[in-house]
């Protein structure tokens, strides 16, 4: 019976969540914990839920707001593609806003993750993926010079730097990612437009080429709620 309480509370805003339409603002968090009758870190713990399910969002210094129905972008693991293209077989509109094209010099963490001597020149690329006009996902990929330069990214680049690398015939063989969840960032928070600590499904990835080699370090935030993500597996032998 302990958690009946906070079972209640999560039920209320549900419903609150559910007649308040798409895009509009709920009331603010002191406001509706005192409506709800709990203290603002419960009601906090409470929203994290909807937040984690896409069901509302908040902005900083502009309050929480309820997202619409929105398309799920749902895909398997098994094959290596982007976010545009996994968009494209659903029909589904995807944006790049926020592009950042720089260069930098590979840090330790960089120098580990793409098997290059520190200080390598490093071409940096940071955007902001959109559908319908809401921030889903912020991707980060870092590579050598060598690989990309940062003047050579077409102005048509439409934020994938896969689907750039096998444009130009890259021989690109495969990838390795560890996936987590993870709390947003200060930057990551901002560029997607939510709190920082916000629970983010976290990808940070390797591409290989034909030969081996660390072609690409990606970094990319997922938003819960916009993204279904799975993994078809076969049952092991005990044998093998």
């Amino acid at each position: 019976m302990a958690n009946f309480p906070f079972q209640r509370l999560q039920a209320e805003l549900s419903g609150l969540i559910a007649r308040t339409p798409g895009g509009q603002r709920l009331p603010s968090e002191p406001e509706l914990a005192k409506q709800m009758g709990v203290s603002r870190a419960t009601l906090r713990e409470a929203m994290r839920s909807f937040e984690t399910q896409g069901r509302i969002r908040r902005r900083q210094g502009a309050g929480t707001f309820v997202v619409g129905q929105v398309p799920v972008i749902d895909s398997g693991l098994e094959v290596l593609e982007s976010l545009e293209t996994m968009a494209h077989r659903m029909n589904l509109s995807i944006t790049v806003s926020n592009l950042q094209v720089e260069k930098l010099l590979a840090a330790q963490e960089h120098a580990n993750a793409l098997n290059v001597p520190l200080d390598t020149p490093l071409t940096r690329v940071r955007r902001v993926m959109q559908a319908d006009g809401r921030p889903v996902a912020y991707l980060v990929d870092l590579l050598s010079e060598k690989i990309l330069r940062a003047e050579n990214l077409p102005e048509s680049f439409g934020g994938s730097v896969l689907d750039y690398l096998l444009g130009r015939g890259e021989p690109l063989t495969g990838s390795r990612a560890a996936i987590s969840a993870i709390g947003a960032t200060a930057d990551v928070a901002k560029a997607l437009e939510i709190q920082r600590g916000d629970v983010l499904l976290h990808f940070s990835s390797q591409l290989y080429n034909a030969n081996g080699a660390v072609v690409d370090y990606s970094l990319t935030y997922f938003i819960p709620g916009y993204f279904n993500f799975h993994v078809v597996r076969r049952v092991g032998n005990g044998n093998s």
